[in-house]
């Protein structure tokens, strides 16, 4: 019984984490190219009592053995990398990946970042960064005085000068990286990813190219959460909680009743 209340306890521990992984999931129901977690379990190891297929007699072998579980853990909390809505801005700065890929970020500290989330400003050089400062790169930079940005479907970035409408100038080029194991990408918040050893290393390209998705100007990528499958699964982790909560709340009245009865 003592073993019992510690089994129900990883329990409680792992659906604990399962819903702070939904919870982040809907807080981020709007955070523009968010990609919802999932919680995995692994169950512990085994106490082997009588090992399956051992001799039971001089001719005989167990058909099955005798192994008690102790409970389970979290071994992983998961990134989906399905594609999200797309949301029509009409917003020039504004571009979405349509397939595999990420935008590459420059962060302050000289590191390479990468993100789905393309709601690009311009800083007061021109050039197009983040909401929150980080530079795209390859740098892209937008001369003063442009009167239109476009952005074609492979990131070639021109625009057009005032006075000379009808000869847009190239200014850059918007490249993709991907990953072979994108769920091995390490996420750092402000919409950003790092490289891991378990993503394996970046692969640039043009987008469009080697597999690449295709960039789509004036609209933003929307998180991949679905409320509803998220209000579900909230549902099964607060009923497996009170279970486990249960098999604790037994295990005490079993050995109560021991103490008061023997």
């Amino acid at each position: 019984m003592n073993q019992a209340l510690w089994i129900a306890k990883t329990g409680l521990d792992a659906q604990q984490t399962r819903m702070s992984v939904v919870s982040n999931n809907l807080a981020n129901v709007n955070t523009t190219g968010f990609k919802k977690g999932r919680a995995s379990f692994e169950d512990l190891i085994y106490q082997t009592v009588r090992q399956p297929g051992a001799q039971s007699a001089q001719n005989n072998q167990l058909p099955t053995g005798l192994m008690t579980g102790v409970g389970v853990r979290t071994v992983a909390t998961d990134k989906i990398f399905t594609q999200g809505n797309h949301i029509q801005t009409d917003n020039a700065l504004d571009i979405s990946v349509q397939g595999r890929g990420f935008f590459e970020i420059l962060t302050p500290e000289g590191n390479i970042a990468y993100t789905r989330d393309g709601s690009f400003q311009l800083s007061a050089d021109g050039q197009m960064v983040m909401s929150n400062g980080f530079e795209l790169q390859p740098g892209i930079f937008i001369p003063e005085g442009a009167t239109s940005v476009s952005v074609s479907q492979d990131g070639i970035v021109s625009v057009t000068l005032a006075g000379q409408e009808n000869a847009p100038v190239e200014v850059g080029n918007i490249q993709l990286a991907d990953f072979i194991n994108p769920a091995g990408l390490q996420p750092i918040g402000q919409n950003l990813f790092i490289e891991t050893a378990a993503s394996g290393a970046p692969q640039q390209g043009n987008p469009g190219q080697d597999g690449l998705g295709r960039l789509m100007q004036g609209s933003l990528e929307s998180s991949n959460v679905n409320i509803a499958e998220e209000l579900v699964n909230m549902i099964e982790t607060q009923r497996a909680y009170e279970i486990n909560s249960k098999a604790i709340s037994t295990s005490d009245q079993m050995m109560q009743y021991i103490n008061n009865n023997l």
